[in-house]
């Protein structure tokens, strides 16, 4: 049968270095942040002018620029074709914040583009938002009932979850990379300010890397929790 050890068992140890390097990539995100946005660049633009130039330079004329309130909740909308800046990125001169800035408005080009990665999660993000959502439930259910089918639905729900994560690294990297060479090419950054930039974005990624080793082990848990990986198996 299947034993009903879902929360809290031996296996949990798995997470322990995912949730150290969250823990530390959390750190590093918001201590860079700090320290270079109380350093101005020299441009003197806020994240949202930069933003709109570097809209404007690439001829994207129908993307606007709104405020949005939480710490680093800067994000571009792809349906609404709205990018959001956080009040830390929107109204200040920083170099974190014309970094930040120009990494959201390199979603927008990857949009633009046609970029495959960016479409792929683009495409994606419904049906992982509902395995991820009823990955826990079917899997709880089928270990306690002992129903191997529910167990399956639910791994297969969180795998998902786990694609998303793996898809997002290749976005995001790939983002920051069009940001900076906006941000020097446009003359917004002098090459003494470009490397303050790409640390701020450097550690923004490394809160990426950290959610994709936490959602792969914490899969590489279920499936072993649930027989699926030589661990616990039906009698």
């Amino acid at each position: 049968m299947f034993y009903p050890y879902f929360y809290f068992d031996p296996t949990m140890i798995l997470l322990i270095p995912a949730i150290l390097l969250a823990l530390y990539a959390q750190a590093k995100v918001q201590g860079t942040f700090r320290r270079y946005s109380r350093i101005a660049a020299r441009s003197g633009l806020t994240g949202a002018q930069v933003a709109r130039e570097l809209l404007k330079n690439n001829r994207i004329y129908d993307v606007s620029v709104e405020l949005t309130q939480g710490m680093l909740s800067d994000h571009y909308d792809p349906r609404r074709r709205v990018l959001r800046l956080s009040p830390e990125v929107y109204h200040s001169n920083s170099l974190a914040a014309l970094g930040v800035a120009a990494h959201e408005v390199g979603h927008v080009l990857q949009h633009e583009t046609g970029y495959g990665f960016f479409q792929l999660r683009s495409a994606i993000i419904p049906i992982t938002n509902i395995g991820s959502q009823l990955s826990f439930p079917f899997l709880l259910a089928g270990l306690l009932l002992g129903i191997e089918p529910l167990v399956y639905i639910g791994v297969l729900g969180f795998s998902l979850a786990v694609l998303f994560q793996l898809v997002t690294l290749p976005v995001e990297y790939n983002a920051s990379g069009r940001a900076i060479e906006a941000l020097e090419l446009g003359g917004y950054l002098g090459r003494d300010e470009v490397g303050s930039a790409k640390k701020v974005l450097s550690a923004a990624a490394l809160t990426y890397v950290a959610a994709t080793i936490m959602a792969a082990l914490q899969l590489v848990r279920l499936l072993l929790i649930s027989g699926l990986l030589g661990g616990r198996r039906r009698d």
